[in-house]
């Protein structure tokens, strides 16, 4: 006779562990709150200067540093303890959003503050690939990968979801003062919670000089793996060209289809929304596909829904058009880390999770190069030539590497 246990979800399982809870939890609150930040100082710059481009600028500064120190700080993430760098990459920007809601409430905040803010929070973002997402991988153990990557990149998307509809909502009732004190106040306490967290690792001496080095050997094994090339190479297109549509959200939302701010928020959640669902079908096991196909395939599915919603007369179609798109990103982010984890051995996994940021730091170049189109064809235009353009290279991407594979 089976047991209870061997009938128990994947999900059910993994919430029993104590430690992947303790991490699963920080990280979406964490995640949520970035998200919040990322639009609220959207609006704010879209306010004082009505500008797309300056909007772009100020998203684009969030997400810039993970294409200038990801690979650098993966490789650090390889010697140092990375409970503690996930403490501090809370911490930082918990202290630069208490600075921001402080000048906020003054009276003083000004656009090159918020710009700032975002680049220094940004770089301690920059670790959460190579730190917190690989410590969930192994706290979930070998055999609980899949289902625990699925249900961390599934909760991921419910903050890319409810961050936006936060962001919208405070920026419109609380302003900036009280979107930047409330997402100071979850960081602090998500380094709080982390100091509890009991997670072994073997430390060694950081050697600095010798980091140039280790990244240069994680890129040469790299380009023995097919599969990694694939995932490098898709993430730096779908980051480029599809997600540069981010930076746009405000624009789209007040210019093109004329809604408040909170109905901006919503259609940042869009996306986010159709993720959610499809994460959460692939954590519990209902969905299975090849993880290459589901990884790809994700990425192009992206892509078509974002020319149909940049194409769309009407906000709600075009709001229900990104939830389908989501169901993609669902496939792309999973499997984007769970293909590192189980073709990387763990010598190399957080300097090769180093590299992948570094791929996904390319979507800040996107975001401006949008900005730079939509001032000449509009937000519409902006989002339709780079989601056509990234749809092309990602086909051309997958046929060279199939042959290679082949």
């Amino acid at each position: 006779m089976n047991s209870p246990e061997e009938h128990s979800s994947p999900v059910r399982e993994l919430l029993r562990l104590p430690d992947f809870l303790r991490l699963w939890l920080v990280g979406a609150f964490a995640n949520a709150m970035r998200w919040l930040e990322l639009l609220a100082s959207g609006l704010f710059a879209y306010e004082v200067t009505g500008s797309a481009l300056a909007v772009t600028f100020v998203v684009a500064a969030r997400q810039l540093p993970q294409l200038a120190f990801g690979a650098f700080l993966g490789a650090v993430s390889e010697a140092v303890n990375r409970k503690l760098i996930v403490m501090l990459a809370l911490v930082g920007p918990a202290f630069v959003s208490t600075v921001l809601a402080s000048l906020a409430t003054t009276g003083h905040l000004a656009l090159w503050h918020v710009a700032l803010g975002n680049l220094i929070s940004g770089t301690m973002w920059a670790t959460e690939m190579s730190t917190r997402r690989r410590m969930v991988g192994e706290v979930a153990g070998p055999h609980r990968i899949v289902p625990a990557i699925a249900l961390d990149s599934a909760t991921n998307a419910a903050t890319r979801m409810i961050g936006p509809l936060l962001g919208g909502m405070a920026f419109q009732w609380l302003g900036m003062k009280g979107a930047y004190t409330i997402t100071a106040l979850v960081q602090f306490l998500g380094a709080f919670a982390m100091a509890g967290l009991v997670h072994a690792q073997l430390t060694r001496k950081l050697n600095l000089a010798r980091i140039p080095a280790e990244i240069a050997e994680g890129l040469a094994f790299a380009r023995t793996k097919p599969t990694i090339v694939l995932v490098f190479g898709i993430t730096i297109v779908t980051n480029t060209f599809a997600f540069a549509y981010s930076g746009l959200v405000a624009p789209l939302g007040l210019s093109a289809f004329h809604v408040s701010p909170a109905l901006v928020g919503l259609f940042a959640a869009g996306e986010p929304l159709g993720a959610l669902l499809g994460g959460a079908l692939l954590a519990a096991g209902v969905l299975r596909l090849d993880r290459r196909l589901a990884f790809a395939g994700g990425a192009v599915l992206f892509m078509m829904a974002l020319i149909v919603m940049a194409l769309s007369p009407w906000y709600w179609l075009a709001f229900a058009v990104l939830v389908i798109g989501g169901f993609g990103t669902a496939g792309f982010s999973n499997m984007q880390s769970t293909l590192m984890l189980t073709e990387a051995p763990p010598e190399m996994r957080s300097r090769l999770m180093g590299i992948v940021t570094v791929c996904i730091g390319t979507g800040p170049l996107g975001i401006l190069a949008a900005g730079a189109l939509a001032g000449e064809l509009g937000p519409r235009g902006a989002v339709l030539a780079m989601a056509v353009a990234g749809l092309l290279l990602t086909a051309a991407l997958a046929m060279r590497l199939r042959r290679r594979m082949a």
